[in-house]
């Protein structure tokens, strides 16, 4: 009886390490799609980024820091898309959080004197709170 608790408790082990691997490789295919998407991401933010260069001044650092950010956030979720996890989900947060801080500090720089110091504040602070959200929702 103890020989065969063993021998199950063993074959139990190996069958979860062999998922275990499984879910750790992706496909050929997969990674493929996965290939793919990234690079039509890559391609999506040099479009924006050309179309940024049509703007002037303050608008094409606006423009510039939303299609960064976006292009993060969008590798970010492709990342938890093909490979899922808690930190990958976090990831996706901490993405957007960072993209809005950097589009809000670019807005704030249109403004000048004690007006400027307080949107940064803010814009910290909106920051500092979403990425304090994201690691709560972990």
């Amino acid at each position: 009886m103890r020989k065969s608790n063993v021998i199950l408790v063993a074959l139990g082990f190996s069958v979860s390490l062999a998922a275990i691997a499984q879910q750790q490789r992706l496909p050929a295919d997969v990674y493929e799609v996965y290939m793919a998407d990234k690079e039509r991401i890559e391609r999506e933010y040099k479009a924006e980024k050309q179309r940024c260069d049509s703007f002037d001044g303050n608008a094409e650092d606006i423009c510039e820091a939303e299609a960064k950010g976006r292009e993060e956030v969008a590798k970010a979720e492709l990342e938890d898309k093909y490979r899922p996890s808690k930190e990958s989900q976090y990831e996706v947060r901490a993405a957007r959080a960072k993209a809005d801080y950097r589009v809000a500090k670019e807005r704030c720089d249109d403004l000048s004197g004690n007006v400027k110091d307080v949107c940064l504040e803010e814009a910290k602070a909106a920051q500092a709170a979403a990425i304090a959200d994201a690691k709560r929702e972990d």
